[in-house]
């Protein structure tokens, strides 16, 4: 059986075996298209080959079998159109030992049944032209494994990326030349990256993700369709869970279809279950709970004692479902919710969360399954002061805060009164320039704005609230309502 990471031997042009100065090749009839490729070279003298013939062959013959009233009658014609039938992709005469010259009735009928007559000179051998093609083959191969290599290391390293999903869809449409699109189990576009296709493409494509998504035993993992000369596939992500990899592209390259298996094996590891069997035991701590269960029963369902909370937020734009569940993945839980522009992870004590590209954190203390509520407070808190002062994590200290001493719902309270005058951009001013000690210049880097706007937005600050910044409880009073989630 082929290894299918490794893409077939691609054809040869015949463009390409014309080309080549030392065959002295010359092409005297048929179609002269750039898109003629042959798969192999095969001799024969026979004078009906077609038994003989796979398909995609350049045949060669030196006409040995050709009788000698050959001309006046429908010879040609017969032999052509069998070669044509089989499939052959062009015919190569040689002019020595037998004829001096390509019969005129070979070249008519090559005209006839569109199939181009190569003329093949005196000093070239059946065998060196056979051995140029396969030098072209092995090239072309060459080219194509390293195209193949190259593609699937971009491919692993954007997996790596902040974002990787978007990540892995560019690297893979760039490299196909056309479109890459992650369709949800509902059948509706969750990402996509590349060219934009035509509306047809689109729903042609939509309709062969609909082949792939699982429906019961047969379900192919993979389609291929060609639809108004454009190239579609669809690609069946993880084990069942309705995800789908669909790509368009202008042409199909042999090595396509294993650049884009490398991307749905990555995209299967994105979107997917990576814990084995935790699915079923998250849905049964899931019922427990909806059924009243206190939550140090369903606790032990999750596989863990200790916990932690960590709230995460995006550097740039707001989290969605597939950005959340890679996040969740390295961090090493499945555990994940998206709440407004908050992930929310809950994750095992022992996987000691870590900065993630692309995201700034909060982690919670420690804590038992009763302690969750608790836990959420905190990590809410620790993202707080990670966005405050510029941070990719801050851990929440287990020693109580301030904090901790005011009922969540008072401080809140106060916190809206307190900061109602700001707008956000103000409030965000502010809070930077608190958490750096009212330092101008850093504050500036900070928010990469000039430090006389610093000044100006401060000084706003100041006016609205009526209140004098240089006092340290102020400052203390202002630095406790802007930390609040």
């Amino acid at each position: 059986m082929p290894d299918p990471a490794v893409p077939p031997t691609p054809p040869v042009p015949l463009a390409a075996l014309l080309a080549r100065e030392d065959l002295g090749l010359r092409q005297i009839a048929g179609p002269s298209d750039p898109a003629t490729v042959i798969h192999w070279a095969h001799t024969s003298e026979m004078a009906d080959p077609y038994p003989y013939l796979l398909g995609g062959e350049l045949l060669l013959t030196a006409g040995v079998h050709i009788p000698e009233a050959a001309g006046s009658g429908t010879y040609f014609d017969d032999y052509v159109s069998r070669i044509v039938t089989a499939g052959g992709v062009a015919l190569g005469f040689g002019l020595a030992p037998v004829h001096d010259t390509v019969p005129r009735a070979l070249v008519a009928a090559c005209d006839t049944y569109e199939l181009p007559l190569l003329e093949v000179p005196p000093r070239t051998t059946f065998s060196g032209v056979a051995r140029a093609v396969w030098q072209l083959m092995a090239q072309a191969r060459h080219a194509e494994l390293r195209r193949v290599t190259e593609a699937q290391q971009s491919l692993a390293a954007a997996a790596s990326r902040p974002d990787p999903v978007p990540s892995v869809l560019r690297q893979l449409a760039q490299r196909v030349g056309g479109r890459a699109v992650l369709f949800g189990p509902d059948g509706l576009e969750l990402a996509a990256a590349g060219r934009a296709a035509e509306p047809a493409a689109r729903a042609a494509l939509a309709e062969l993700a609909q082949v792939v998504r699982p429906s019961g035993p047969g379900t192919p993992n993979s389609a291929t369709h060609v639809s108004e000369g454009t190239h579609l596939a669809a690609y069946s992500l993880g084990a069942g869970r309705g995800f789908v990899l669909g790509v368009v592209s202008p042409r199909r390259e042999p090595g396509d279809h294993t650049i884009a298996s490398v991307a749905a094996v990555l995209l299967s590891l994105l979107t997917g279950e990576h814990q084995s069997g935790s699915g079923a035991a998250r849905s049964s701590a899931l019922v427990r709970l909806l059924l009243g269960a206190p939550a140090e029963d369903a606790a032990p369902l999750l596989g863990g004692g200790r916990w932690v909370v960590v709230h995460a937020r995006p550097d740039a734009g707001a989290p969605d479902p597939v950005a959340a569940s890679a996040l969740g993945a390295a961090l090493g839980s499945p555990l994940v919710d998206v709440a407004g522009d908050v992930v929310r992870v809950l994750l095992p004590a022992e996987r000691e969360p870590g900065p993630q590209p692309g995201w700034t954190l909060g982690v919670s203390a420690v804590a038992g399954p009763a302690e969750w509520a608790g836990a959420d407070v905190q990590a809410g808190r620790a993202l707080a002061r990670a966005r405050a002062v510029r941070a990719e994590l801050v851990r929440y200290g287990d020693r109580p805060a301030l904090a901790d001493l005011v009922p969540p719902a008072d401080a809140e309270a106060h916190a809206r009164a307190l900061l109602a005058p700001l707008t956000p951009a103000l409030a965000e001013t502010l809070r930077t320039w608190l958490s750096l000690h009212g330092g101008w210049d850093r504050t500036a880097v900070a928010l990469d704005v000039h430090r006389n706007t610093v000044r100006q937005r401060i000084a706003k600050c100041a006016t609205l609230l009526e209140l004098d910044l240089d006092d340290p409880d102020v400052r203390m009073e202002l630095w406790f309502a802007l930390r609040r989630p």
